[in-house]
């Protein structure tokens, strides 16, 4: 047996921020805010949101993550990603890393190039990914990956997550 393979037991699910990462770095109260809003269903403040996009940040950039991406599954069959960085200029050369709760919880990739069923004129080619806290992030290369839902300008289901 290979050096790599004993080491598999702690390798498994290492780059997965899920729930068990979540209990060792969010606060009691932001955890418990959490846990109701995926069993209800109910939004999340911005304040626990702010805190759980901190927390994901620093895991994934401790993992080695620069980017990170609204990860959705489109009706076209294949996944597709909206890429963004952490990275923010600060002036004088400098740079800040950044993610806030409303990053995290939603996006606006371009919508244009995904079917839509004609339920959208030209000018509506906007798409909103948002965040969907009952499926773990992970980090895929150098990007943390959020899985999230796609929809419309109008509110309509563009991926095959969203529920009808």
């Amino acid at each position: 047996m290979s050096h790599e393979n004993n080491h598999f037991p702690e390798l498994f699910g290492s780059m997965v921020f899920n729930e068990e990462t979540m209990k060792q770095r969010l606060s009691p109260s932001c955890y418990s805010q959490w846990k109701k809003s995926v069993s209800d269903g109910t939004p999340l403040e911005i304040s626990t949101a702010n805190e759980i996009a901190e927390a994901m940040k620093q895991w994934a950039i401790e993992k080695g993550a620069t980017h990170y991406t609204h990860w959705f599954q489109p009706m076209t069959g294949v996944t597709a990603e909206k890429h963004d960085s952490f990275i923010a200029p600060a002036g004088k050369g400098r740079i800040v890393l950044e993610f806030s709760g409303k990053e995290l919880v939603r996006g606006e990739p371009d919508a244009s190039s995904f079917p839509s069923g004609g339920l959208r004129a030209t000018f509506e080619a906007r798409g909103y990914t948002a965040w969907d806290p009952t499926s773990f992030a992970f980090i895929k290369e150098k990007s943390l990956c959020i899985p999230t839902i796609f929809c419309s300008y109008s509110g309509h289901a563009l991926d095959k997550k969203t529920p009808l």
